[in-house]
């Protein structure tokens, strides 16, 4: 799914914006094809998506899923002052925003600073209550505790 996702996606690579790598639809195509693999390949292409914004936030998502939980990917908020910004995450109803942090995006000092502005900004967007941030590890070694902190955020 990481990989399909990657491959979806349109996104800036060193400041430049670049189109996605293939078409949902040449993966559907391929896929078609009878080949060893292809069908259970099919029913996991339903499951991609192209907004997604690293590795971390394609296993965050699956996981979120597999436990039943199903929020926004990336939607579009305005902020009270500034830009639109775009959380990992959305479960609107409740108003609680999921964030991925990975130390590879985030691993420079001006890459906190930016992290630490966007965060604020996003406080100030009218649909969110709060914000709950993980890090890439703990979405890789404890998913479940992941979930549960969602799932408990999203009883509040």
């Amino acid at each position: 799914m990481v990989v399909a996702d990657s491959a979806l996606a349109r996104r800036a690579v060193e400041g430049v914006r670049r189109e996605a790598l293939v078409r949902h639809e040449d993966l559907t195509a391929e896929l078609a094809a009878p080949r060893r693999g292809a069908p259970r390949a099919r029913a996991w292409l339903r499951l991609a998506e192209p907004a997604s914004g690293s590795p971390a936030e394609t296993v965050a998502r699956l996981r979120m899923r597999d436990a039943g939980l199903f929020p926004e990917c990336q939607p579009l908020l305005r902020t009270a002052t500034g830009p639109p910004l775009r959380p990992d995450f959305l479960f609107r109803a409740q108003g609680l925003a999921v964030e991925i942090e990975g130390f590879a995006f985030h691993g420079t000092r001006r890459a906190h600073e930016r992290d630490v502005a966007r965060f604020n900004a996003l406080q100030s967007c009218p649909e969110i209550r709060r914000v709950l941030r993980f890090t890439a590890g703990e979405v890789f070694r404890h998913p479940d505790r992941m979930t549960a902190t969602i799932r408990a955020a999203l009883a509040l």
